[in-house]
């Protein structure tokens, strides 16, 4: 079932990973991240792949993370002492780490996740319409994927505060503009604008385009920045204040303002 909602194809060196859980705008659950990692450590090992295309399934990229996943690790108590490394930080770890071009097809919701990774992403074609957003703060939590440190350097400290802390909605068209997306289409041209770009990208000297995408980006610091947000990150998801976004998510209502910043 799993395999299903992340579905992985190749093609002329193209390899496609889709968002295929449209009943739920592509939320991504914790084994769709593990299948989206194992997608992602392959295409780097694997020399039939020379570009990675993301894509969702029904209109939607994705929702982001499935909040239910939330509230369970928060009802749990066990955010912060995970067993293992966690799928979604696989993920998110592979996605600094990929060392082949990556790009992004966007229509519909991109959220959460669905926008941060989209900054790891080497080439990304939106909608006009579509709805990028990454409401960190609304949930109690903070940015991930070395968001923190991507979104400001990309559009500007006072642009991204306002996604993290006020949940800023981006259209399509406004994405091109601040410079997270290479174009902005008609939502029906979007697919085949991506799979085009990819297919050329896929037709350049493999070598050269890893060793660009390298001098373009430090890793290092990426990935030191990836870890320093879990850390805040397992915090926050295992506080009151987490417990009762995730209440109100589910309850469609507003949130029960004056907690203490220090509540846990």
């Amino acid at each position: 079932m799993t395999e299903e909602q992340v579905l992985r194809t190749l093609e002329d060196g193209v390899l496609t990973l889709l968002f295929n859980r449209p009943d739920k705008k592509n939320a991504i659950t914790d084994a769709m991240y593990g299948t989206l990692a194992d997608g992602l450590a392959e295409a780097d090992a694997d020399p039939a792949v020379r570009v990675v295309l993301f894509r969702g399934e029904g209109g939607a990229f994705t929702a982001g993370n499935d909040i239910s996943s939330f509230a369970a690790q928060n009802a749990a108590g066990a955010a912060s002492k995970p067993e293992g490394e966690r799928n979604v930080m696989r993920f998110i770890r592979a996605l600094a780490r990929a060392r082949k071009p990556l790009v992004a097809a966007v229509t519909g919701p991109a959220i959460g996740v669905g926008l941060t990774m989209l900054l790891h992403c080497d080439l990304v074609f939106v909608a006009t319409d579509a709805r990028l957003s990454a409401p960190f703060v609304n949930l109690a939590l903070v940015p991930e994927a070395a968001s923190s440190l991507l979104l400001g350097a990309r559009i500007g400290h006072v642009r991204a505060f306002s996604m993290f802390a006020l949940g800023q909605v981006l259209t399509g068209a406004e994405a091109q503009a601040w410079g997270l997306a290479n174009e902005a289409l008609p939502a029906a041209e979007v697919g085949p604008a991506a799979r085009k770009a990819a297919e050329a990208l896929a037709s350049r000297p493999l070598q050269s385009l890893i060793a660009t995408k390298g001098l373009m980006r430090n890793k290092e610091m990426l990935l030191a920045q990836i870890d320093h947000e879990q850390v805040q990150f397992i915090e926050r998801l295992a506080s009151a204040e987490a417990r009762e976004a995730f209440a109100a998510f589910a309850e469609r209502r507003a949130q029960i303002s004056g907690s203490s910043p220090s509540n846990k």
